[in-house]
């Protein structure tokens, strides 16, 4: 008895690019693409933004997984360049854990998903079929962090965790003054993720989620001007 292909309930949408600096990381969603029944040939591959833009160049995409941690730029303008140039394009983000700004703001740039890397295959594989039925797949974890921002702060503001290092207080200034990680660790001659992990610390002492509670935060408890 011959083996039937399996079927399933979305259209094949192609040709797909695959974007992110790590190929082991685009062999794995072109594992999973190729399981759905995706051709070979439909299925392109990319490690940077300049690589992106070639070939898009070449043959516009209709589903694009990226990762926006690219090497020569912030994958999220990517993400904006490709939905400014097709609105219909099905764009997913596919990416380690980040921060809650950056999952808004790859959504506000364009991304119709948002899953972690981190997540094993079937739940990858889950959110990008539902990508390509038309659905809008969110990690549950964003899920569960969104729905705490709709419901605000609390009434009363709890006790910090402790005072900020001078460093951290420097950092969380310039995140008052509207600048992005990169920006920061450009101008403080650190590295980005150097800025990140300092980031994190500051939420946890002040036992917030965004930039713009800690911010907050700090002025009420008068650890900012």
């Amino acid at each position: 008895m011959s083996m039937q292909p399996p079927t399933f309930d979305f259209v094949l949408r192609q040709p797909v690019l695959l974007i992110g600096a790590e190929p082991l990381a685009r062999r794995r969603l072109e594992g999973l693409l190729l399981q759905f029944g995706y051709e070979p040939e439909s299925l392109c591959s990319a490690g940077s933004m300049a690589e992106a833009r070639a070939s898009l160049s070449r043959q516009p995409a209709s589903v694009a997984l990226v990762d926006p941690d690219l090497p020569d730029g912030n994958g999220m303008d990517l993400i904006s360049e490709m939905y400014a140039a097709n609105p219909d394009m099905t764009i997913v983000v596919v990416s380690a854990w980040r921060f809650e700004e950056d999952v808004l703001a790859a959504l506000r740039a364009g991304a119709s998903g948002y899953v972690f890397k981190e997540r094993d295959d079937i739940e990858v594989g889950a959110a990008i079929r539902s990508a390509l039925s038309g659905g809008a797949p969110l990690d549950p974890f964003v899920t569960r962090r969104l729905i705490q921002e709709f419901r605000g702060p609390p009434v009363e503001l709890p006790d910090a965790a402790g005072p900020l290092s001078p460093r951290e207080s420097q950092i969380l200034s310039l995140v008052a003054a509207g600048l992005g990680n990169r920006e920061i660790a450009e101008q403080l001659h650190l590295s980005r993720y150097t800025v990140e992990r300092h980031i994190k610390h500051i939420y946890r002492k002040l036992l917030v989620s965004s930039r713009t509670k800690a911010v907050h935060a700090a002025r009420a408890h008068g650890w900012l001007d």
